[in-house]
């Protein structure tokens, strides 16, 4: 794929969803954090709903830590691996309160030091918190990657370094969401919904779908 058909799919992308942003409800970058957390191998909208229940009682580190991982698990225990990812919550806040202060650090090393935060994580944090340029490569993301030819990789990784390579500056900040809710809700696993895509003729996916 060259550099035309990028831009022009990212022009498309950006004309159809001016101002992206995640689907996890949050109001602060401590709640964004707990949200992507909470959100590996589960749904945005399965989050939402613990969350929606948890902040209101608890949404700062100290409040959380109050809570201890029993009383944490109780809002989140309809989410997977609600057990490891309540231990990791607590060691978090833990962390947050005794070497940032309670506040979210905005620097992607002090991020990944963190319990049960990798660099997805970490990135998403950075980009949609702090809008830092910084592209997370999650499972849709990855596919619609490869799929495309947008930006092929082996791995995440591979994905996350040719994005940052291909993406002109102007698309950086806006472009994960783009193309995370693209394979989400249009360019999805199973059966790709191509005849309902508006980047269709510009995909060099080959199995085509006539949806």
């Amino acid at each position: 794929m060259n550099k035309e058909k990028r831009i022009e799919i990212l022009k498309r992308l950006r004309a159809a969803n001016p101002h992206p942003t995640t689907e996890l409800n949050f109001s602060s970058p401590f709640e964004l954090l707990i949200a992507v957390i909470l959100s590996a191998q589960a749904t945005d909208k399965g989050v939402n709903k613990a969350t929606d229940k948890l902040f209101p009682v608890a949404n700062t580190p100290q409040a959380i830590l109050a809570l201890g991982v029993d009383g944490l698990k109780e809002y989140i225990k309809t989410i997977g691996l609600f057990n490891s990812k309540a231990e990791n919550i607590i060691k978090t806040c833990r962390d947050l309160i005794e070497k940032h202060h309670g506040e979210v650090p905005e620097d992607r090393a002090a991020l990944e030091a963190l319990a049960g935060v990798g660099r997805k994580t970490a990135n998403v944090v950075l980009n949609t918190a702090f809008g830092h340029p910084t592209i997370a490569v999650d499972t849709h993301i990855f596919r619609v990657c490869n799929r495309t030819g947008f930006a092929p990789g082996k791995d995440v990784v591979k994905v996350e370094e040719k994005l940052i390579k291909v993406v002109p500056a102007e698309f950086k900040v806006d472009v994960h969401h783009w193309l995370i809710l693209h394979g989400r809700y249009t360019c999805v696993a199973r059966k790709p919904r191509c005849g309902a895509c508006i980047i269709e003729d510009l995909c060099e996916y080959k199995d085509k779908t006539e949806y």
